[in-house]
């Protein structure tokens, strides 16, 4: 039996019947990348003056074609995004994509997405994106740092406090924007993602609704970088350190973010009551062991600060 890199589901197929569905109600069996992951980043080298979104991640631009079923590589008009394995970095597709899951489980809104294997086995993460229709008419998203001025070099120079400005400033209804800030921040402490920097956030318009987007760019990297030396990208209470339930609950959640008790009680008890599924979807992943053990190791001590 094989795991489905699309839906961890058990199948004597490379991919489940129901993770094709996902990508296309009319896709039957999906081909393998024509591509090795060298081959991958050196197209994503070629290719990346030409892509819409940058970052450190090697990306791809890339659309269905559900005729031929595979996944093929375009300069314009792509509706996914591919990241190839790093070739620094360990593990980072089957990281980010566990990531991912672990925050849908827990009630955020996650763009379709899964692995798809190269011609060598190696697995790339793809991502529907969500700032594109099917007719690839463009959704008016921006992130942070276009609404607060930044640029790319500065993306790191601002606060938590300060992005909850940008809350008060751009959503329609601020006071749920704040909750769910509230926790997405609680699950990148958990979860070890210390980039969430301001060009990770962004707010779609749904026709006269302003609101945080889906999620993305979701990586534990505390288990990818060697000796980390911070737990947050932007600061909470001048500090991206040694954070606990008072700087994260009380302070940012209460004072912040203005949520009552009964609202962050409510806010802890909901994660508290996905750990043990948490630990199960990281125990059927695609991580190695080593990897494996070391994501289960940062949710419990992160776990212990929040909740003892």
């Amino acid at each position: 039996m094989n795991r489905c890199p699309i839906t961890y589901e058990e199948t004597y197929e490379i991919y489940s019947s129901k993770g094709l569905k996902l990508l296309s109600r009319n896709l039957n069996t999906l081909n393998n990348l024509i591509f090795s992951k060298e081959e991958l980043l050196q197209e994503a080298l070629t290719r990346a003056p030409k892509m819409s979104i940058q970052g450190v991640q090697p990306k791809l631009s890339a659309v269905l074609n559900v005729s031929d079923s595979k996944f093929e590589i375009v300069d314009k008009k792509g509706l996914y995004i591919l990241k190839p394995p790093h070739n620094v970095y360990e593990e980072v597709p089957q990281n980010e994509d566990l990531t991912m899951r672990l925050a849908e489980i827990t009630g955020f809104k996650i763009p379709t997405h899964g692995m798809v294997y190269g011609k060598d086995n190696s697995l790339t993460y793809f991502v529907k994106r969500f700032d594109r229709t099917g007719r690839h008419k463009k959704i008016a998203v921006e992130d942070f740092a276009q609404l607060s001025g930044a640029s790319r070099n500065t993306k790191y120079n601002s606060s938590m406090e300060k992005v909850v400005k940008i809350v008060d400033q751009f959503c329609t209804f601020p006071a749920i924007e704040k909750l769910k800030l509230f926790e997405l921040t609680l699950f990148n402490f958990l979860t070890g993602n210390e980039d969430m920097h301001l060009k990770n956030f962004s707010l779609i318009r749904n026709e006269d609704i302003i609101e945080f987007s889906p999620l993305y760019d979701l990586v534990n990297t505390t288990i990818v970088l060697k000796n980390a030396q911070e737990e947050i990208a932007l600061p909470i209470r001048g500090r991206k350190n040694n954070l606990n339930k008072s700087d994260l609950v009380d302070y940012f959640g209460k004072e912040i973010c203005g949520l009552n008790d009964t609202i962050r009680n409510q806010t802890l008890a909901k994660f508290d009551s996905v750990f043990e599924d948490w630990l199960k979807l990281i125990d059927v992943s695609f991580l190695s062991k080593e990897k494996k053990e070391s994501y289960y190791s940062l949710i419990s001590e992160r776990r212990n600060r929040i909740f003892n």
